[in-house]
């Protein structure tokens, strides 16, 4: 198991300076939630911050849980974090049942931990021989691998998978190759599928910056995962959660990604009954310095909005 602790936090500072404004000032106890644990960079940089800061996280990644729960012992903080084995999709049940606090800040962060990615046999990389998983909870039975998808779905539905999720121009050609080669044998390991994409590029393109696969791989774990479906459940579901002025950043790293929050946090900019400040216009993006320290960081984009009380109806018959 590889140590979730060199994994980087993705616009920490940005997130925290958002969610927790003043953290001097707060003398009385605060509660946050951070939906994705991961190493648990930001859940710890929120206790950092403020002796009185309480967080509630969230994480279905059995590695994740593992090495978490761990390192709240270690920095004896069991009393201010509750690790919980979740995906954050079921939080505001989970809420709701255990009559948890309305919350000053809530995080999500939707990149994939590099952990995934340098873990091998967790089939994220094309960069080693491994089943194709992909599931973010390996002991889950709630969502098909990879290797079902590649092997089961109709052709059409693996084109609409590389189109939508993957914006891959090949996608049909790609699609075809996978639904011949399966009649033979199925595909099962990362390295397979690697090699048939490659080869269904012209030559000319299969030497670039980027490997061919790369987008393909993206859009497989975005279907795994239903990370798309998922992200659109749960975000109306956060803002009842918050208290007045308690706050709601999200860290998306896929064009897909961002337009849902971007549509949603402006439909609720709009709404009456429960309606929100948008705190950022356009997306805050990672600093130079952080892109070169960790280059997965350059396509993030952070959204924040703060819960406001609901908008007072304009009288159009006032006198002037």
């Amino acid at each position: 198991m590889n140590d979730y602790t060199k994994h980087f936090s993705v616009l920490k500072k940005e997130c925290l300076d958002f969610l927790c404004e003043n953290p001097d000032q707060r003398l009385e106890p605060s509660y946050f939630a951070d939906l994705t644990f991961g190493a648990g960079g930001h859940s710890f940089e929120f206790l950092y911050r403020n002796k009185n800061f309480n967080v509630f996280s969230t994480d279905q990644d059995p590695d994740a849980l593992l090495n978490g729960q761990k390192r709240i012992i270690d920095e004896h903080m069991e009393n201010r974090i509750t690790l919980i084995d979740s995906n954050f999709v079921h939080f505001p049940k989970i809420h709701r049942e255990k009559n948890l606090p309305l919350l000053d800040g809530i995080l999500l962060d939707l990149g994939v931990s590099s952990h995934h990615f340098d873990s091998g046999e967790r089939g994220f990389s094309f960069r080693f021989d491994a089943p194709l998983d992909m599931r973010m909870n390996y002991h889950s039975r709630e969502f098909h691998t990879a290797e079902y998808v590649v092997n089961n779905y109709r052709e059409e539905q693996l084109v609409h998978i590389f189109e939508e999720y993957g914006e891959e121009r090949f996608s049909k050609r790609i699609a075809q190759k996978i639904v011949e080669t399966r009649r033979t044998h199925p595909i099962r390991t990362t390295i397979e599928l690697e090699n048939l994409v490659f080869h269904c590029y012209p030559k000319e393109m299969r030497h670039g910056k980027t490997n061919p696969s790369t987008k393909i791989f993206q859009a497989l774990r975005v279907e795994v995962n239903k990370e798309l479906e998922v992200l659109t459940d749960v975000l109306s579901q956060l803002i009842p959660l918050l208290k007045m002025g308690g706050r709601l950043a999200v860290i998306s790293f896929h064009s897909l990604e961002d337009r849902i929050v971007k549509n949603i946090f402006r439909d609720f900019s709009q709404s009456e009954s429960l309606p929100v400040s948008l705190l950022t216009k356009k997306p805050v993006l990672p600093t130079e310095d952080e892109i070169l320290l960790n280059k997965r960081s350059r396509s993030a984009k952070l959204r924040v909005v703060e819960r406001i009380e609901a908008k007072k109806e304009k009288n159009k018959y006032k006198i002037i």
